[in-house]
């Protein structure tokens, strides 16, 4: 029988290996993943269908995130990228630092994405005029610029700076600035360090070359479930998750029945700071048929280019604090 099958088997192979042949290539040029990424208009997503508080209000509208799609070049989307202006081409290395893993990035996606959430609550619930007590901060090392003269990891917890103690990342960036040589205390995984770090130049300024994002433990006077998937992560979020929070916290609907999406970063004072991708995020927005779109001070120019260049259907509101959305859609 296995005879049989062997003899049947290298037939069909013979009389058809060119057909075979062939389906391996192009197998091969399919798959094959090039040391470039594609970036292209994602989606939105409801932040109503992300959010769980406790005695919230009803809203008609919709508040929504816009993000990006991106995956990983091959030679047929590459192709297909060069012709399409929807479709931006990345360099591997512009996504990727040749120092850092897959695992480092998403650990700090991961963080900056709860730094925007903690961040979100505490600034819809002072607006709000509802209390928020906040505890247990920590900065945490997040990225370390490949040509930085220092022994600090990626996950170090910092606890002292030339023997000062640190509580919040103001601190930490305040005391960074005062010293060109630094002795640096964390705590990694519960064992504490001594670590050192020297400035170096970076594009002209001394820097020591990390990035850090603070972690807090944020008690709202009402409860508050964020609920994002693992796959969704980062900071660019943040601004229209504090709007939202506000507009369930307070009585008048600021949505009036429209479509809304926004981007960009929120930090406890309630400013909003810039993101990437913006083309691709209004994109994703007029294709989901959004009314307005508020777009960061920042990155106000770049998206207001590509709404009068292409004719786009929507409504484009530059802003650089929550309150100026909040007044925006007050004013309707």
């Amino acid at each position: 029988m296995f005879n049989k099958i062997y003899v049947q088997t290298k037939t069909f192979i013979k009389e058809n290996y060119k057909f075979l042949l062939t389906l391996i290539i192009l197998f091969f040029i399919c798959t094959f993943e090039l040391p470039y990424y594609i970036d292209t208009p994602g989606g939105l997503i409801d932040v109503s269908k992300r959010l769980e508080i406790e005695d919230s209000y009803d809203i008609n509208g919709t508040l929504n995130l816009a993000y990006i799609s991106e995956f990983k070049a091959t030679i047929p989307t590459l192709i297909y990228a060069y012709f399409n202006d929807d479709w931006e081409i990345i360099k591997k290395d512009d996504v990727v630092a040749d120092n850092e893993t897959l695992e480092e990035i998403a650990y700090r996606n991961k963080l900056l994405l709860e730094e925007a959430n903690q961040n979100a609550i505490m600034v819809a619930f002072k607006k709000a005029g509802l209390d928020c007590e906040v505890k247990n901060r920590e900065v945490n090392i997040t990225y370390i610029y490949e040509k930085a003269d220092t022994n600090l990891k990626i996950g170090d917890i910092i606890k002292e700076i030339n023997g000062i103690k640190i509580n919040s990342k103001e601190e930490a960036l305040k005391n960074i600035s005062q010293s060109d040589d630094l002795k640096i205390k964390v705590e990694n995984k519960g064992i504490t360090y001594e670590r050192y770090a020297n400035k170096v130049d970076i594009n002209g300024n001394k820097l020591i070359g990390i990035t850090v994002s603070e972690t807090k433990e944020v008690i709202p006077s009402k409860n508050v479930n964020i609920n994002f998937k693992e796959s969704e992560s980062g900071p660019s979020g943040g601004f229209m998750m504090s709007l939202a929070i506000y507009d369930y916290l307070t009585s008048e609907d600021l949505t009036k029945g429209y479509n809304i999406v926004g981007t960009g970063t929120i930090d406890e004072d309630g400013n909003i700071g810039v993101i990437g991708g913006i083309e691709h995020k209004i994109k994703a927005a007029v294709k989901e048929k959004a009314d307005i779109f508020f777009a960061p001070k920042d990155n106000y120019d770049e998206a207001l280019k590509v709404v009068e260049e292409e004719n786009l259907d929507i409504i484009l509101v530059k802003v650089s604090h929550i309150d100026e959305a909040i007044a925006y859609l007050t004013n309707l």
